[in-house]
């Protein structure tokens, strides 16, 4: 038995319970679903369009860019575009995320690793699962599809965001994340990131790349 499972067993015998009783469990999920939802702020809100504009400013006050393209088709070739004019090298590490996996990479002259970053690496490019409005936020999954490392530790953070990902609220993207992944299958982390790595620790000057990547590059696609 698991550290987990005894501190699990001790609440159940002080409540006299077995842990398996539907009706517990059926007051216990009528309960969540029936739950008031809490304050909510109105800045996020409004149709598709008013959420990619708003996501798309707070991220920019954030210190992040972003650009929009019509397909993600066009994704590599931003990305190549943008290494280009920073004059950064043309490599880029990214996992196994099908989305990626499908566009036309091949087609610039980017110098493509896989999988999670050892450290070395200046490019990452992850798939957000969601983008926050209210906050100008993204939302990364951890999983072989979009290691965590590739968040945190090259100088150049690119994330391609799907237009029909971008919701209002946090409130919307546990919502969405439940739904979508469902019980004893979410991921292990879920990094919430916004704009490029700061610290004003020192002095109170702002500091960019801190504690990970100095630079994220948003592209964000219309079409899903």
């Amino acid at each position: 038995m698991s550290a987990r499972d005894e501190i699990l067993a001790v609440i159940r015998a002080s409540l006299g319970v077995a842990g398996a009783d539907a009706t517990r469990r059926l007051e216990v999920n009528e309960r969540l679903a029936l739950a008031p939802a809490g304050v909510v702020p109105a800045r996020g809100q409004g149709d598709a369009a008013a959420r990619a504009a708003t996501f798309k400013f707070e991220a920019e006050r954030a210190q992040a860019s972003v650009v929009e393209v019509t397909s993600a088709a066009e994704a590599p070739a931003e990305i190549a575009r943008y290494l280009r004019q920073a004059n950064l090298p043309a490599t880029l590490r990214m996992g196994e995320d099908p989305r990626l996996a499908a566009m036309p990479w091949g087609e610039t002259a980017l110098e493509l690793t896989h999988g999670a970053s050892d450290g070395h690496d200046l490019n990452g490019v992850s798939a957000a699962f969601a983008a926050i409005a209210e906050s100008g936020t993204l939302a990364l999954c951890s999983g072989p599809d979009n290691p965590t490392t590739l968040n945190f530790l090259p100088d150049n953070h690119f994330v391609i965001v799907f237009a029909d990902d971008v919701v209002a609220d946090y409130e919307s993207v546990w919502k969405t994340m439940r739904a979508r992944y469902g019980k004893g299958v979410m991921p292990r982390t879920v990094n919430l990131i916004t704009g490029p790595s700061r610290s004003a620790d020192i002095e109170q000057t702002l500091l960019l790349g801190a504690h990970g990547p100095r630079r994220l590059h948003i592209v964000m696609v219309r079409e899903g």
